[in-house]
């Protein structure tokens, strides 16, 4: 009976699919579940009957009609309450099914949404820092500096290509990081001759870790402009990568007058405070202030992570 029972329950699902739970439509969804729990009812009561008739001791004369609706009478109300206990679990299941596709879907938009808003800043970011160098090889030639103009363009050629083969990647290893800010410096120091030093203290262990592409470009971008650059003296960056509490911290520092957050910063700074908010949230942070001694010193951190090979 219960093998019956069991094949019955093709009823109660294939009305909850025909009629999902809605408010306008409440009424015929009650009335076609009523409908489908005496079918099941009657179905059940059946096959019940006539497994058991020839079997139960009854009266002679007790006919199988009359037999037949008392069965019926009597198992009407548990079918129906098995019925709606069925239904009951097929509609709890169908609505966490519906939740977690909602989720899933709202995960899938706030990531197209995340990537968008992440190209758009990347579109503001790649002219901002074509725009200066290109001023800066314009003074070059104005200055009839020739040598030192095609040097930079020919580094400029470098970053560019490299800028325009990685348009969708979000993330790129410190290493190749480093490879980029190496090209950038090359082009400011060409500008600056002999005016603008470089250090480098990065940990060897930490070049595969993964990092938002770009990001360090425009710290560097503002430690030349606003710091290193606005000194008579030769200016000096520095520029460092650690580990600390599972978090891989990024720094620029320059020996320049200090900073004044009322008026550096500006698209760089905002872009990739908006950047590292997208993808990590309150896990990232980026700290601008005066450094000890003289200068500013720029940190990022945002939790380490390496590259996991395919």
């Amino acid at each position: 009976m219960w093998l019956v029972f069991g094949a019955l329950t093709q009823i109660p699902y294939a009305l909850s699919r025909r009629f999902p739970i809605r408010r306008e439509r409440i009424g015929r969804t009650i009335a076609a579940h009523l409908a489908g729990a005496l079918v099941m009812s009657l179905c059940w009561t059946s096959a019940g009957v006539l497994l058991a008739f020839p079997l139960v001791r009854r009266p002679a004369q007790v006919p199988f009609l009359r037999y037949y609706l008392s069965s019926l009478l009597t198992n009407l109300s548990l079918c129906v309450f098995l019925y709606f206990a069925v239904l009951g679990c097929i509609y709890a299941f169908s609505y966490y099914r519906e939740v977690r596709e909602r989720e899933a879907q709202q995960a899938r938009l706030a990531a197209q949404l995340a990537e968008a808003r992440l190209g758009a800043l990347r579109m503001q970011l790649n002219p901002h820092f074509l725009f200066n160098s290109l001023n800066a090889i314009t003074v070059l030639v104005r200055d009839q500096n020739t040598r030192d103009a095609s040097r930079m363009l020919e580094l400029l050629s470098g970053v560019l290509r490299q800028v325009l083969q990685s348009h969708k990647r979000q993330e790129v290893t410190l290493d190749e990081e480093l490879l980029f800010i190496e090209k950038y410096l090359a082009i400011e120091q060409v500008r600056f001759s002999d005016r603008l030093e470089i250090s480098w203290s990065i940990d060897p262990a930490l070049r595969e870790t993964l990092v938002p592409e770009f990001i360090l470009q425009p710290l560097v971008e503002n430690a030349v402009r606003h710091g290193a650059g606005k000194r008579s003296e030769k200016g000096l960056i520095e520029i460092a990568a650690a580990a600390a509490n599972g978090d891989l911290v990024l720094s620029v520092r320059d020996n320049g007058p200090g900073y004044v957050a009322a008026s550096e910063g500006g698209v760089g700074l905002a872009n990739t405070r908006a950047r590292l908010e997208t993808l990590f949230g309150e896990a990232a942070e980026l700290n601008v202030s005066n450094a000890n001694g003289c200068g500013t010193v720029a940190t990022v951190r945002f939790p380490l992570r390496r590259r996991v090979d395919a």
